[in-house]
């Protein structure tokens, strides 16, 4: 596992280095088929060493992290152009992705601890200083403290539990079960906010909207996934109070999920449109780890693989139609299959993955989510009815508005979609229909 952390430090000179912005992300992409064809074993933790080591979700969650940081450079070439403190920029994705490598492969609580918060620092960094608008400072500032605020009383969870046991080694804790309530809140609130859960998700649409299209990218891509990787690990040591207690996170996960899936369908803007479809998904993530069974767990972690590829690829593309409009506005954006025909059938391939459609992870995922949480209660059939339906209302209404209709009379110059624009959608939208023919990899693992 160190020999991967070693390539991603000894990057950080590179990023210094003139004219090395190609050869960054060609160093990541390479990374990439290192860590790839590293051992995998179903049901252990592999490459061990210092502490760190990975299994099968950590594994998936790596690569992801990895891919999503080869892409955010790829995607801000427009930076490139302009030499907008470019090397910054690349320190600070690589030092993300140092963060999140850590994050995802330490087998100590507290180290886990450390690494799920270090990862704030980079990502406010790139939303503060690349982000479009002033209000991206205030943006930030709720960013920090919604996440700041619940992550104290983890820290002194950890503590708790290292007092009683002397070990923080998740591995080992499997076979502690803790029956404490505030124990419980402590630890779980820390993660329920990072996804966002509904109601503590005010953070997330403001930090999207107002990010770069790389923060937003690395934002729905893997900084959601935190939640759920935190809350999948977590709740194997707390099961007793759990089977209490759960009930009211699917509750409200599947009502905001809901709620939030009809409030898609008023926004007037492309990134808060996306940003509010990514907080329905992981809604249903939530309800599928908290239900506590083997349908739910597999689900949330395909689904969670799923979404990060599907909402990434929405962000570029949002972003694609902002390089050439200067405005992330339905109304000014609509028409665009007038200008860029071949555009919109990406539009249409990543819209379709966003409502589940086959062959792609997030339709394996929501059926898995959808089997734990009926077998749960039958009542939340309703409800996950209607997110679905919803669900593919809100993809339909971005789809048409930004694709038919009269085009803005007020654009006077444009250009056509880029080789580099359609290599990055591609690479988006490959992994997340291919990975379904390895599907008995992702959800038979237990």
């Amino acid at each position: 596992m160190l020999k991967i952390y070693m390539y991603m430090l000894f990057m950080i000179p590179l990023c210094f280095k003139k004219n090395m912005f190609w050869m960054v992300q060609m160093s990541l992409f390479m990374l990439m088929f290192i860590f790839s064809n590293l051992t995998l074993s179903i049901v252990n933790y592999c490459n061990l060493s210092y502490m760190m080591g990975y299994d099968i979700i950590s594994f998936g969650l790596i690569l992801l992290s990895i891919w999503i940081c080869s892409l955010m450079i790829m995607a801000s070439e427009k930076l490139y152009k302009n030499n907008f403190y470019i090397k910054f920029f690349m320190f600070n994705i690589i030092f993300l992705m140092i963060m999140l490598y850590m994050t995802f492969s330490t087998l100590n609580l507290f180290l886990f601890y450390l690494f799920f918060e270090g990862s704030l620092i980079p990502t406010l960094m790139l939303i503060i200083g690349w982000g479009y608008q002033p209000e991206r400072i205030q943006a930030g500032m709720y960013l920090l403290f919604y996440t700041l605020f619940v992550s104290l009383p983890l820290l002194l969870g950890i503590f708790y539990i290292f007092s009683e046991l002397d070990c923080m080694m998740m591995y080992f804790l499997k076979f502690i079960d803790y029956n404490l309530y505030i124990l419980y809140f402590s630890m779980v609130m820390a993660f329920l906010v990072k996804m966002p859960m509904y109601f503590t998700h005010l953070w997330l649409p403001k930090a999207h909207v107002e990010a770069p299209v790389s923060g937003s990218m690395i934002l729905a891509g893997i900084m959601l996934k935190l939640g759920g990787y935190g809350l999948l690990r977590v709740l194997i040591f707390m099961q007793e109070i759990s089977l209490k207690m759960n009930f009211l996170w699917v509750i409200i996960s599947l009502v905001g999920g809901l709620y939030i899936s009809v409030k898609c369908l008023c926004q007037v803007d492309m990134k808060s449109l996306i940003a509010y479809s990514s907080v329905a998904h992981m809604g249903l993530v939530v309800g599928g780890i908290m239900t506590m069974n083997y349908w739910g767990y597999l689900g949330s972690y395909v689904l969670m693989i799923g979404h990060g590829l599907c909402s990434s690829g929405l962000f570029c593309l949002a972003n694609i139609n902002y390089e050439r409009l200067h405005s992330r506005s339905l109304i000014l954006n609509s028409g665009m299959m007038s200008f860029m025909p071949s555009m919109s059938f990406w539009w249409f391939l990543l819209l379709s993955a966003a409502m589940a459609a086959p062959p792609t992870l997030n339709l394996m995922g929501e059926i898995s989510l959808i089997n734990s949480l009926v077998s749960w209660s039958w009542l939340s059939s309703v409800m996950l009815m209607m997110i679905a339906f919803f669900s593919a209302g809100y993809s339909l209404y971005l789809y048409s508005y930004t694709q038919h209709g009269k085009y803005n009379m007020g654009v006077y110059s444009f250009y056509m979609g880029l080789s580099r624009e359609f290599l990055l959608l591609m690479l988006h939208w490959m992994p997340l229909n291919i990975l379904i023919l390895k599907i008995d990899y992702f959800m038979v693992w237990f």
